[in-house]
Protein backbone atom coordinates (compact mmCIF):
# COMPACT_ATOMS: atom_id res chain seq x y z
CA UNK A 1 0.00 0.00 0.00
CA UNK A 2 1.20 3.61 -0.78
CA UNK A 3 2.68 5.57 1.56
CA UNK A 4 2.45 9.52 1.91
CA UNK A 5 4.97 11.85 2.94
CA UNK A 6 3.91 13.59 5.63
CA UNK A 7 6.43 15.83 7.00
CA UNK A 8 6.78 20.07 7.60
CA UNK A 9 8.36 20.46 4.07
CA UNK A 10 6.41 18.30 2.66
CA UNK A 11 3.16 20.15 3.99
CA UNK A 12 4.69 23.24 2.04
CA UNK A 13 5.92 21.47 -0.63
CA UNK A 14 2.56 20.09 -1.92
CA UNK A 15 0.63 23.60 -1.64
CA UNK A 16 3.63 24.88 -4.20
CA UNK A 17 3.27 21.60 -6.36
CA UNK A 18 -0.02 21.86 -7.03
CA UNK A 19 -0.59 25.92 -6.66
CA UNK A 20 -2.52 25.90 -10.14
CA UNK A 21 -4.53 23.57 -9.35
CA UNK A 22 -5.42 24.82 -6.36
CA UNK A 23 -5.78 28.53 -7.98
CA UNK A 24 -8.64 26.92 -10.72
CA UNK A 25 -10.38 24.73 -7.72
CA UNK A 26 -10.94 27.70 -6.01
CA UNK A 27 -12.21 29.85 -8.78
CA UNK A 28 -14.21 27.17 -10.05
CA UNK A 29 -15.82 26.56 -6.23
CA UNK A 30 -16.42 30.26 -5.89
CA UNK A 31 -18.19 30.43 -9.58
CA UNK A 32 -20.07 27.44 -9.48
CA UNK A 33 -21.69 28.85 -6.03
CA UNK A 34 -23.39 31.88 -8.44
CA UNK A 35 -23.58 30.16 -11.09
CA UNK A 36 -27.28 30.56 -12.77
CA UNK A 37 -28.34 33.18 -10.53
CA UNK A 38 -29.24 36.96 -11.85
CA UNK A 39 -26.77 38.84 -9.99
CA UNK A 40 -24.24 36.23 -10.06
CA UNK A 41 -21.04 37.03 -7.92
CA UNK A 42 -22.50 40.63 -6.48
CA UNK A 43 -24.53 38.22 -4.09
CA UNK A 44 -20.95 38.04 -2.46
CA UNK A 45 -21.19 41.83 -1.93
CA UNK A 46 -24.73 42.17 -1.00
CA UNK A 47 -25.05 39.98 1.27
CA UNK A 48 -22.95 41.30 4.14
CA UNK A 49 -23.99 44.52 3.05
CA UNK A 50 -27.40 43.51 4.10
CA UNK A 51 -26.10 41.92 7.32
CA UNK A 52 -24.45 44.76 8.26
CA UNK A 53 -27.11 47.10 7.50
CA UNK A 54 -29.41 44.92 9.75
CA UNK A 55 -26.96 44.94 12.43
CA UNK A 56 -26.17 48.43 12.73
CA UNK A 57 -30.25 48.96 12.51
CA UNK A 58 -30.99 46.39 15.19
CA UNK A 59 -28.49 47.08 17.70
CA UNK A 60 -28.07 51.20 17.24
CA UNK A 61 -31.20 51.58 17.19
CA UNK A 62 -33.90 48.84 18.70
CA UNK A 63 -31.87 47.48 21.28
CA UNK A 64 -29.87 50.85 21.84
CA UNK A 65 -26.62 48.77 22.59
CA UNK A 66 -22.89 50.26 23.38
CA UNK A 67 -19.92 48.19 23.37
CA UNK A 68 -18.93 49.18 26.62
CA UNK A 69 -20.71 51.70 29.65
CA UNK A 70 -17.91 54.20 28.27
CA UNK A 71 -18.95 54.12 24.50
CA UNK A 72 -21.85 56.65 23.25
CA UNK A 73 -21.81 55.86 19.76
CA UNK A 74 -24.88 53.91 18.41
CA UNK A 75 -23.27 51.92 15.70
CA UNK A 76 -20.07 51.33 16.79
CA UNK A 77 -21.77 47.78 18.19
CA UNK A 78 -22.78 46.49 14.74
CA UNK A 79 -19.26 47.31 13.20
CA UNK A 80 -17.16 45.66 16.72
CA UNK A 81 -19.49 42.80 16.25
CA UNK A 82 -19.40 42.49 12.45
CA UNK A 83 -15.65 42.73 13.04
CA UNK A 84 -15.63 39.29 15.19
CA UNK A 85 -18.81 37.34 13.01
CA UNK A 86 -15.80 37.90 10.34
CA UNK A 87 -13.02 35.82 12.18
CA UNK A 88 -16.36 33.13 13.02
CA UNK A 89 -17.76 32.80 9.75
CA UNK A 90 -14.32 32.03 7.88
CA UNK A 91 -14.02 29.55 10.70
CA UNK A 92 -17.30 28.02 10.41
CA UNK A 93 -17.63 27.88 6.80
CA UNK A 94 -14.49 25.74 6.37
CA UNK A 95 -15.26 23.57 10.15
CA UNK A 96 -18.37 22.86 8.89
CA UNK A 97 -17.15 21.49 5.41
CA UNK A 98 -14.42 19.32 6.16
CA UNK A 99 -15.72 16.32 7.49
CA UNK A 100 -17.56 16.10 4.27
CA UNK A 101 -14.80 17.09 1.68
CA UNK A 102 -13.77 13.42 0.72
CA UNK A 103 -17.05 12.19 1.01
CA UNK A 104 -18.63 14.64 -1.04
CA UNK A 105 -15.43 13.21 -4.05
CA UNK A 106 -15.53 9.89 -3.67
CA UNK A 107 -14.41 9.75 -8.14
CA UNK A 108 -11.14 11.39 -6.90
CA UNK A 109 -10.25 9.03 -4.19
CA UNK A 110 -11.38 6.15 -6.48
CA UNK A 111 -11.13 6.52 -10.26
CA UNK A 112 -8.18 9.23 -10.50
CA UNK A 113 -5.25 10.13 -9.37
CA UNK A 114 -5.67 13.55 -7.44
CA UNK A 115 -4.19 15.26 -4.56
CA UNK A 116 -6.53 14.53 -1.85
CA UNK A 117 -4.83 17.08 0.37
CA UNK A 118 -5.44 20.36 -1.56
CA UNK A 119 -9.56 19.72 -1.13
CA UNK A 120 -9.07 21.76 2.29
CA UNK A 121 -6.75 24.58 0.71
CA UNK A 122 -9.22 24.86 -1.71
CA UNK A 123 -12.24 24.98 0.54
CA UNK A 124 -10.20 27.86 3.07
CA UNK A 125 -9.75 29.68 -0.66
CA UNK A 126 -12.96 29.77 -1.35
CA UNK A 127 -13.98 30.96 2.17
CA UNK A 128 -11.11 33.67 2.00
CA UNK A 129 -12.70 34.82 -0.66
CA UNK A 130 -16.13 35.75 1.11
CA UNK A 131 -13.94 36.98 4.03
CA UNK A 132 -12.43 39.37 1.84
CA UNK A 133 -15.58 40.57 0.29
CA UNK A 134 -17.26 41.05 3.54
CA UNK A 135 -14.20 42.64 4.82
CA UNK A 136 -14.15 45.15 2.02
CA UNK A 137 -18.08 46.21 2.92
CA UNK A 138 -16.92 46.28 6.81
CA UNK A 139 -13.97 49.04 6.00
CA UNK A 140 -16.76 50.95 3.36
CA UNK A 141 -18.79 50.97 6.57
CA UNK A 142 -16.05 52.20 8.85
CA UNK A 143 -15.12 54.99 6.35
CA UNK A 144 -18.97 56.16 6.05
CA UNK A 145 -19.26 56.58 9.82
CA UNK A 146 -16.04 57.20 11.20
CA UNK A 147 -13.40 58.49 8.31
CA UNK A 148 -10.34 57.38 7.67
CA UNK A 149 -9.73 53.43 9.30
CA UNK A 150 -6.53 52.92 11.65
CA UNK A 151 -3.31 52.35 10.13
CA UNK A 152 -2.84 49.45 11.96
CA UNK A 153 -5.36 47.59 9.44
CA UNK A 154 -2.14 46.69 7.67
CA UNK A 155 -1.49 44.34 10.97
CA UNK A 156 -4.35 42.22 10.22
CA UNK A 157 -2.72 39.90 7.70
CA UNK A 158 -0.30 38.99 10.88
CA UNK A 159 -3.57 38.24 12.70
CA UNK A 160 -5.52 36.25 9.91
CA UNK A 161 -2.38 34.40 8.04
CA UNK A 162 -1.93 31.99 11.59
CA UNK A 163 -5.65 31.85 11.68
CA UNK A 164 -5.89 30.10 8.08
CA UNK A 165 -2.81 27.88 9.13
CA UNK A 166 -5.15 26.52 12.37
CA UNK A 167 -8.24 26.43 10.48
CA UNK A 168 -6.43 24.44 7.22
CA UNK A 169 -4.66 22.03 10.01
CA UNK A 170 -7.92 21.26 11.78
CA UNK A 171 -9.51 20.92 8.54
CA UNK A 172 -7.37 18.16 7.38
CA UNK A 173 -7.82 16.29 10.22
CA UNK A 174 -11.40 16.65 10.19
CA UNK A 175 -11.56 15.93 6.67
CA UNK A 176 -9.47 12.80 7.55
CA UNK A 177 -11.96 11.97 10.59
CA UNK A 178 -15.29 12.37 8.52
CA UNK A 179 -14.48 9.49 6.21
CA UNK A 180 -14.13 7.26 9.08
CA UNK A 181 -16.29 8.48 11.57
CA UNK A 182 -19.93 9.63 10.00
CA UNK A 183 -21.01 11.31 13.24
CA UNK A 184 -18.07 13.87 12.59
CA UNK A 185 -20.14 16.33 10.64
CA UNK A 186 -23.00 16.32 13.08
CA UNK A 187 -20.82 16.95 16.29
CA UNK A 188 -18.64 19.62 14.20
CA UNK A 189 -22.53 21.36 13.17
CA UNK A 190 -23.69 21.72 17.19
CA UNK A 191 -19.65 22.61 17.98
CA UNK A 192 -19.77 25.67 15.65
CA UNK A 193 -23.11 26.86 17.06
CA UNK A 194 -21.85 26.24 20.50
CA UNK A 195 -18.46 28.78 19.66
CA UNK A 196 -20.52 31.46 18.31
CA UNK A 197 -22.02 32.42 21.70
CA UNK A 198 -19.26 30.67 23.74
CA UNK A 199 -16.91 33.71 21.96
CA UNK A 200 -16.68 37.39 22.34
CA UNK A 201 -18.63 38.29 19.54
CA UNK A 202 -21.72 39.75 20.52
CA UNK A 203 -20.50 40.90 24.01
CA UNK A 204 -16.91 41.77 25.36
CA UNK A 205 -14.49 39.48 27.50
CA UNK A 206 -15.00 42.62 30.30
CA UNK A 207 -18.24 41.79 30.68
CA UNK A 208 -18.01 37.93 31.40
CA UNK A 209 -17.38 37.46 35.06
CA UNK A 210 -13.89 37.62 35.95
CA UNK A 211 -14.08 34.22 37.62
CA UNK A 212 -15.12 32.68 34.26
CA UNK A 213 -12.50 34.92 32.07
CA UNK A 214 -9.85 31.95 31.48
CA UNK A 215 -12.32 29.60 30.40
CA UNK A 216 -13.51 32.25 27.45
CA UNK A 217 -9.77 32.27 26.66
CA UNK A 218 -9.38 28.35 26.29
CA UNK A 219 -11.81 29.27 22.75
CA UNK A 220 -9.57 29.08 20.56
CA UNK A 221 -11.61 31.80 18.47
CA UNK A 222 -11.53 34.16 21.17
CA UNK A 223 -7.70 35.11 20.99
CA UNK A 224 -8.41 35.65 17.15
CA UNK A 225 -11.12 38.02 17.81
CA UNK A 226 -9.79 40.04 19.68
CA UNK A 227 -6.81 40.94 17.92
CA UNK A 228 -8.68 41.60 14.54
CA UNK A 229 -11.20 44.02 16.98
CA UNK A 230 -8.05 45.74 18.26
CA UNK A 231 -6.24 46.23 14.76
CA UNK A 232 -9.20 47.08 12.36
CA UNK A 233 -11.53 49.18 15.08
CA UNK A 234 -9.02 50.14 18.50
CA UNK A 235 -6.23 50.80 16.15
CA UNK A 236 -3.83 49.06 18.67
CA UNK A 237 -1.38 47.00 16.97
CA UNK A 238 -1.17 42.92 17.78
CA UNK A 239 0.96 42.45 20.96
CA UNK A 240 3.93 41.07 19.55
CA UNK A 241 5.46 38.08 21.95
CA UNK A 242 1.45 36.64 21.94
CA UNK A 243 1.29 36.53 17.84
CA UNK A 244 5.15 35.08 18.18
CA UNK A 245 3.69 31.93 20.14
CA UNK A 246 0.18 31.97 18.38
CA UNK A 247 2.20 31.64 14.68
CA UNK A 248 4.64 28.79 16.34
CA UNK A 249 1.83 27.09 17.41
CA UNK A 250 -0.50 26.93 14.43
CA UNK A 251 2.33 26.24 12.19
CA UNK A 252 2.07 22.99 14.97
CA UNK A 253 -1.59 22.26 14.32
CA UNK A 254 -0.96 22.59 10.66
CA UNK A 255 1.27 20.10 10.26
CA UNK A 256 -0.16 17.77 13.04
CA UNK A 257 -3.42 18.33 10.54
CA UNK A 258 -1.72 17.00 7.67
CA UNK A 259 0.44 14.34 8.89
CA UNK A 260 -2.62 12.61 10.57
CA UNK A 261 -4.44 13.13 6.89
CA UNK A 262 -1.54 11.75 5.08
CA UNK A 263 -0.83 8.48 7.69
CA UNK A 264 -4.71 7.84 7.62
CA UNK A 265 -5.89 8.60 3.55
CA UNK A 266 -4.48 5.07 2.21
CA UNK A 267 -7.19 3.45 3.82
CA UNK A 268 -9.94 5.85 1.71
CA UNK A 269 -11.15 3.80 -0.69
CA UNK A 270 -11.56 0.96 1.70
CA UNK A 271 -13.77 3.28 3.06
CA UNK A 272 -16.09 5.26 0.51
Amino acid sequence: MRSFPAGPREMAATLWRHRGLIHASAKREVLGRYRGSFLGLLWSFFNPLLMLTVYTFVFSEVFNARWGAASQSKTEFALVLFAGLLVFNLFSECINRAPGLILANPNYVKKVVFPLEVLPVVALLSALYHFAVTLLVWLVAYVVMFGVPHATVAYLPLVMVPFCLFILGLCWALAALGVYLRDVAQFIGVLTMALMFLSPIFYPVSAVPEAYRHILYLNPLTLVIEQARSVLYWGNPPEPFTMAVYWVATLAIAWLGFAWFQKTRKGFADVI
